[in-house]
């Protein structure tokens, strides 16, 4: 039996969805109303989560629905219409991480495929062979494991048990997002979707004689950011996972854009395939390599696969870097022009990169751009407005045009 790999995208709202769908993904990952560790795109209500499931099996992928949560005493009677709810709208998997959870969708859905959540802090081979013997097919791993852990669980579970790992995207600063600095500090329960970020925020000390002087812990004006962990980025290392066993390669995001997902989807869909085509030299091109820095993103590290991770926090600020906008989407072309519709405004002489599922970014120059009545214009500048760009690409629908600040 051939290694399941599969590339792993996150999903928001429908037009994440599309992204993801559009630039490669095997399958998505998505929240519906409640259960799911991203309250801020629980969007997938029993419609749209039914709408969702029939789009992406129309295109042969698969759907995974969070149910990952610690949910208390009072919560625990509206899951049976949750797992419900996900079964006649054809999900093909819940993702959980609490054990009685566990428990109640084998009880009300036999038939459920059952992924247990990285939340749930896996990190040896015991614990992923009792959560199979329970009825899981699959185990998220904690984001702390080194490649020669991951490659260990594998040797010493069974072959069916499917692995996945995370492989780009924010990190927690807390051991596999077990988190409870945000509930202390402002009342929003991380482990019931809520984070409110605080890890991202800038701390100063303060001697308790003196309540209203505020000092940086070390001499810089803005304070310092100690538990601002980089993002996760392992997009060269994906022959390394793929030989230490990992079946899934998951990439975070759901509450962000449906650009990054779009960019970082194709970035890691391309990479698997040239994996897949020679396994033994795993090389990638310059410009893919570059592809996920064109999104908004903090500073990158490898995480805890290659041993302790030293360079894993950032200090300077909690912000992202972003050289790219989008200016438009494409709707489709006609062989002398572009038709889109706008997103950011630029004009008639910049340079621009048109990114297809297609392959390698095309840069081209906006020389001439027409309204939607075919009048020429200067300038794009109103907020999803329709529009043409002369150019003989052929670009399919969805496809971005992006221009460098």
């Amino acid at each position: 039996m051939s290694q399941l790999l599969e590339i792993l995208s996150p999903v928001g709202d429908m037009e994440r969805l599309h992204a993801a769908l559009d630039y490669g993904a095997d399958a998505v990952y998505l929240g519906g109303t409640a259960f799911g560790m991203r309250a801020a795109s629980a969007y997938f209500d029993a419609e749209k989560l039914k709408t969702a499931c029939e789009l992406v099996h129309e295109r042969g992928k698969r759907v995974y629905l969070t149910c990952n949560t610690l949910p208390r005493n009072d919560e625990i009677v509206h899951f049976e219409g949750f797992v419900k709810d996900a079964q006649a709208a054809g999900v093909d998997a819940l993702i959980a991480t609490d054990i009685g959870l566990l428990s109640l969708i084998k009880k009300y859905a036999p038939d459920m495929e059952i992924h247990i959540s990285t939340q749930a802090g896996i990190v040896n081979f015991v614990t992923a062979n009792e959560f199979y013997n329970m009825g899981a097919k699959r185990v998220v791993l904690a984001r702390e494991l080194s490649l020669e852990e991951v490659a260990e669980i594998r040797a010493k579970t069974p072959d069916e048990l499917e692995i996945e790992c995370f492989v780009h995207g924010a990190m927690c600063v807390s051991f596999s997002g077990r988190c409870l600095i945000s509930q202390y500090l402002v009342n929003r329960d991380p482990n019931r979707g809520e984070c409110a970020q605080p890890c991202r925020w800038g701390y100063h000390l303060m001697e308790e004689k003196r309540t209203n002087e505020f000092y940086p812990i070390f001499e810089d004006e803005k304070g310092t950011y100690i538990l601002n962990a980089k993002d996760m980025c392992l997009i060269e290392h994906l022959d390394k996972l793929a030989k230490a066993g990992v079946n899934s390669f998951k990439i975070e995001g759901r509450a962000k854009s449906a650009y990054y997902v779009s960019v970082i989807t194709n970035a890691y869909r391309k990479a698997m395939d040239i994996y897949k085509a020679d396994p033994d030299h795993y090389e990638l091109p310059k410009w893919l390599k570059e592809e996920v820095f064109k999104v908004s993103h903090r500073a990158y590290c490898t995480g805890f696969f290659f041993g302790h991770p030293k360079e894993s926090q950032y200090y300077e600020n909690s912000g992202y870097v972003r050289e790219y906008d989008v200016v438009a989407v494409v709707d489709h072309c006609d062989g002398e022009r572009i038709y889109a519709e706008q997103r950011n405004k630029f004009n008639i002489g910049d340079e621009v990169e048109a990114l297809s599922p297609l392959g390698e970014p095309v840069v081209f120059k906006a020389e001439q751009m027409f309204d939607e009545h075919g009048e020429p214009i200067e300038t794009a500048n109103h907020a999803a407005m329709k529009f043409s760009i002369s150019s003989d690409l052929d670009l399919p629908k969805n496809s971005i045009i992006r221009i460098k600040r």
